[in-house]
């Protein structure tokens, strides 16, 4: 492991239940917004660590996707250099541990690079919050350490490890530093979707709810991002990903291939896009929305299609996503951004969707006319991507010709019924299978803006399994369907789009 610089741990707070604080660096006002194009490539030119992976993981047999011995969440889902972020941990018994924060990304193929480790840190038992309102169950734990962001943490996806002495097993938090310079990519983390299908402890996401008819796509449920996220049991049962979200599952194999090629890359979450607002979006040449993006707000929806009028690109490498209305409520101490609701469905309810969808009262404009297509019914499923267009120049060096397919490169949830805006072409399409017996459709697009920028829409949530498999993720297998993995045309065509997009 690499140690980390003593100038960083010294930038480091510990607060709470008697925990010896180290010295605390006085951290300066966050550098003013430059181009840096070279930062991402220089970044991963630091030497990497293949031990930000979660080795011992145990989870309680009652409780089954989380993990009662060590756990935590932050205050916290973004911060920038220079501001303060508040760790909140619990173990089963009292106990020191530790957490040893990573930053996420390429690294000679490591993965991660160490950043400092905080602690020893005195943890114990905190309490598990009673069902609250629209079933909310929002932590009030005591802080076990705060940490002020050093100035030279470069923009990105960290975990904190937790490890505790009395025992070997170990849990993630998760969090993203964000900046505001001009960057060539955007890389919008899904952090609402993380949030909506977070089970933490016992069964208590957006899915599951009191209602006699069972629908799971309801309003009148809440979460909170102020509680541990539960290991994801959905399509790719990652004993990893207990902790992190959905990210490790579903976005990181892009930000890793994005920078091993050393792209411009800078990241943010949802909520970002809806507090910091439109010149946020457009500082950027492109916005990146990956894996599974479901959950959007309002402001958030309408900012992104006002950039796209400003000439921002767009690439949509997911599926499902701009699903569904997701308003922001503040947390019980009026931290904003901290609770999410569903409350309408974009594009309305569409008969076809009321066996699983019901009491939706805001809804949203048809997701389409940003994406270019928009979830379909049956909304799961898989199959294979397509060629339709070996013409087009994303296909240029791929070898790829009109009726050939990428492998199970489709998967879970896709895009189909393409918006009617002028330009607009299909890439790809074909059918997809839920369970291997109820046939859907996909269609990926792309459709010029008004500026010469374009709006890319790969139709699937699975994009980045074509990309690359760094450490610690799994090829998801879902509906009787798997992809192959990284594959050189998947590769070829995000190479592609990445060119233009940036201007080379």
């Amino acid at each position: 492991m690499f140690p980390p610089d003593r100038r960083q741990a010294l930038a480091a707070g510990m607060a709470a239940f008697g925990a010896t604080a180290a010295a605390s660096a006085t951290a300066p006002t966050a550098p003013a917004a430059a181009r840096q194009s070279d930062l991402i490539r220089a970044e991963n030119e630091h030497p990497g660590s293949s031990d930000w992976q979660l080795t011992y993981v145990k989870f309680d047999r009652n409780q089954r996707f989380r993990s009662p011995l060590i756990e935590g969440y932050c205050d916290r889902t973004s911060v920038a250099a220079g501001e303060p972020i508040r760790f909140f941990v619990s173990t089963s018994a009292p106990s020191p541990v530790s957490i040893d924060i990573y930053r996420l990304g390429y690294y000679q193929g490591k993965g991660a690079r160490h950043r400092l480790t905080l602690g020893p840190l005195n943890a114990r038992p905190q309490p598990v919050p009673v069902p609250g309102e629209m079933r909310l169950r929002e932590c009030r734990w005591e802080p076990t350490a705060t940490l002020t962001i050093p100035n030279d943490w470069v923009s990105g996806v960290y975990v904190g490890k937790l490890s505790a002495k009395s025992h070997r097993y170990q849990s993630y938090v998760i969090f993203i530093v964000t900046d505001n310079r001009p960057a060539d990519f955007l890389f919008q983390c899904s952090t609402n979707t993380w949030q909506a299908y977070n089970k933490w402890p016992d069964g208590y996401s957006l899915y599951d709810n009191d209602r006699p008819d069972k629908k799971p796509l309801v309003s009148g449920v809440r979460v909170s991002f102020d509680r541990p996220y539960s290991r994801c049991p959905q399509v790719s049962d990652n004993p990893q990903s207990l902790g992190s979200g959905e990210f490790i599952l579903f976005e990181y194999p892009f930000a890793y291939w994005a920078e091993q090629h050393g792209y411009d890359v800078t990241y943010a979450s949802n909520w970002d896009i809806q507090d910091k607002g439109l010149p946020f979006v457009t500082r950027a040449k492109t916005f990146l929305s990956v894996g599974h993006d479901e959950y959007w707000s309002r402001p958030q929806f309408d900012t992104c299609l006002e950039a796209v009028k400003q000439g921002v690109n767009f690439g949509f490498f997911s599926g499902n996503a701009v699903c569904f209305v997701t308003p922001f409520f503040p947390s019980h101490d009026g931290r904003a951004g901290r609770v999410i609701e569903r409350r309408g469905r974009y594009g309305g309810l569409k008969p076809a969707e009321s066996p699983w969808m019901a009491d939706l009262p805001d809804p949203g404009p048809n997701e389409a006319t940003l994406i270019g297509a928009r979830s379909v019914i049956p909304f799961n499923g898989s199959g294979d991507w397509i060629c339709r267009k070996p013409e087009h120049w994303i296909f240029e060096g791929t070898g790829m010709k009109a009726g050939d397919g990428i492998p199970g490169l489709v998967g879970w949830e896709h895009h189909g019924d393409p918006a009617d805006i002028p330009g607009l072409e299909v890439v790809a399409s074909g059918k997809t299978w839920n369970g291997g017996e109820a046939e859907s459709h996909y269609e990926a697009t792309i459709y010029p803006g008004p500026k010469g920028n374009t709006v890319f829409n790969a139709a699937t949530i699975f994009w980045c399994q074509g990309l690359s498999s760094p450490p610690g993720h799994w090829v998801p297998f879902v509906h009787n369907g798997k992809g192959h993995g990284p594959d050189p045309r998947v590769q070829r065509i995000t190479k592609n789009l990445f060119e233009r997009w940036r201007g080379a």
